[in-house]
């Protein structure tokens, strides 16, 4: 095996801890996987300075830690609606925010369903969100370190730096997301393992579209957000009225199932083309439970993600 085919075999087996790195890092896939790619051919142009004195992964660390670093300083922090506004429920109050404004779902990081993503419960999209609130390079420490259990000196040589002042950062960071914890019912009152039973209904009464039923699934806190759109819904007076208003848009959806960071379920939402049968993609249903009833929904309205999911194009009754 030549240089090259080596090269491409030790790259190939970091990528999907690589990706989901990168995804902590970004909040986006597509920025990981620009990252991502951007890094292969760094180290394809610069496989031979590559030295023994550190490991491959940590030199591919290295540079995909720098592309991301330099990346964030060129962009604002991203959020999610509930990060941004108060609820609001008229859909005249529409305001949407470009795609690099919103965190967004990732699809599966490996098509091996042996593959092992590290700490799959940190890639919630509650902690991405967390996550963004740390300054870049505090991100990756606290990342290397929490998630994916690297030592101080493997992580000080990563990012050209000290074990001591690893560890300086580690501790601020860390001081800032417990801060943030704190004020979030989504990562310490969630519960922890999908309740599929509760989807299946949700399925069921949002594809008959039963208001009163959907709506009947939802916390008293309940909430509904669809970026890009920075508008959000909060409880379940409002959630009516919210259904109620886009009735026109969703009746008649169906859904097909789905799996989304780290292997959480999802539901991908056709709606109507007004063409006979045929259903063309709408959104990605993200849904977070608290007590045994639906907490937030995450619609996140972009056709783009349907083919990063493998979804069709287009579905019929």
């Amino acid at each position: 095996m030549n240089g090259t085919a080596i090269e491409l075999q030790l790259f190939e087996n970091l990528k999907p801890e690589l990706t989901s790195f990168c995804y902590r890092m970004l909040g986006s896939i597509d920025d990981a996987d620009d990252a991502v790619q951007e890094t292969y051919i760094c180290v394809w142009q610069n496989w031979h300075s590559f030295r023994q004195d550190s490991s491959f992964k940590t030199w591919v660390y290295r540079i995909a830690s720098n592309l991301c670093l330099d990346k964030l300083r060129q962009t604002k922090r991203r959020m999610r609606p509930v990060d941004l506004s108060d609820s609001a429920v008229s859909s005249a109050e529409l305001r949407e925010l470009p795609d690099s404004a919103w965190i967004w779902p990732a699809p599966e990081f490996s098509e091996n369903p042996e593959a092992i993503i590290i700490r799959k419960d940190t890639l919630k999209l509650c902690f991405i969100a967390l996550l963004q609130l740390l300054p870049p390079r505090q991100r990756a420490i606290l990342i290397l370190k929490d998630v994916f259990e690297w030592s101080s000196k493997q992580i000080a040589e990563t990012l050209g730096t000290s074990p001591a002042a690893v560890n300086s950062a580690l501790q601020r960071a860390r001081e800032t997301m417990d801060r943030a914890k704190l004020h979030s019912n989504e990562l310490s009152m969630m519960d922890v393992e999908p309740d599929r039973e509760l989807l299946s209904r949700y399925v069921e009464a949002f594809e008959q579209f039963d208001i009163q039923a959907l709506v009947a699934l939802f916390h008293e806190e309940g909430r509904l957000s669809m970026p890009p759109f920075a508008m959000w819904v909060r409880g379940r007076v409002d959630l009516s009225k919210f259904f109620a208003l886009t009735r026109w848009h969703c009746e008649g959806s169906r859904f097909l199932p789905i799996t989304a960071n780290g292997g959480y379920p999802a539901l991908a939402q056709y709606v109507p083309s007004g063409e006979g049968s045929c259903l063309v993609p709408w959104g990605i249903h993200m849904i977070e439970i608290k007590d045994k009833q639906i907490y937030h929904v995450q619609n996140f309205i972009n056709t783009n993600l349907f083919a990063r999911f493998g979804l069709p194009a287009q579905i019929h009754r």
